[in-house]
């Protein structure tokens, strides 16, 4: 079987992004890459979960969910991908291939008018639901540099993301199956949620 090509990094990518964090019990945190641990504070940590629609000047066009975990490196702070959906198999293949992250392919129902509102669902059956609600925009345009770090043929590969983008406050709200491996988190409100608006991302080296 011939293999799907996927751009070679560093991937430029362009589009909206719906983002909630919690803050879970230390017992919730599903597992991170390899060398890293959670950062915790009185034993919870910080966990978001993200729809992200890629569009206008991306070198690829696609839909995601994911979860990510805040986790250090010794005393490093960085991002850890722990489940991640597209609808695209170049950026399951490249994210897989380049970077470790264990992209897993997923059908996507995604609207966007006055409010946006995302589905997804998996081979095994749904994944979830969201609904955001654009509220205060932040003054400004945000610009965010952190590295992220995946497990990548048993080794951790810790990869540079450079992003910038209009931030607005927004009202979620998330239905979780209980069979899906996102239900943990919808067992309390998010601390926080936020629409990052035609922002731009380079990721990768």
């Amino acid at each position: 079987m011939t293999p799907t090509p996927y751009p070679e990094e560093p991937w430029q990518l362009a589009g909206q992004m719906y983002l909630s964090l919690w803050t879970p019990p230390r017992g919730e945190l599903p597992p991170v890459a390899e060398g890293t641990r959670p950062v915790t504070v009185a034993g919870r940590g910080l966990v978001g979960a993200a729809w992200v629609v890629y569009e206008n000047d991306s070198v690829l066009h696609y839909n995601e969910l994911l979860r990510a975990v805040l986790v250090r490196d010794g005393a490093r702070p960085r991002v850890c991908i722990t489940e991640i959906w597209v609808d695209s198999a170049a950026s399951m293949a490249g994210g897989r291939a380049l970077w470790g992250i264990p992209k897993e392919m997923a059908v996507f129902d995604v609207e966007r008018a006055q409010e946006a509102s995302f589905a997804a669902k998996a081979q095994d059956g749904p994944l979830a639901t969201g609904r955001f609600t654009e509220r205060r925009r932040l003054p400004g345009t945000w610009p965010l540099r952190y590295r992220l770090t995946q497990t990548l043929d048993g080794r951790p590969k810790t990869s540079p993301v450079r992003s910038r983008g209009v931030v607005r406050l927004a009202r979620a709200q998330w239905t979780v199956p209980e069979n899906s491996p996102l239900c943990p988190l919808t067992r309390r409100s998010p601390l926080v949620s936020l629409a990052l608006r035609d922002f731009t991302l380079r990721f990768g080296g």
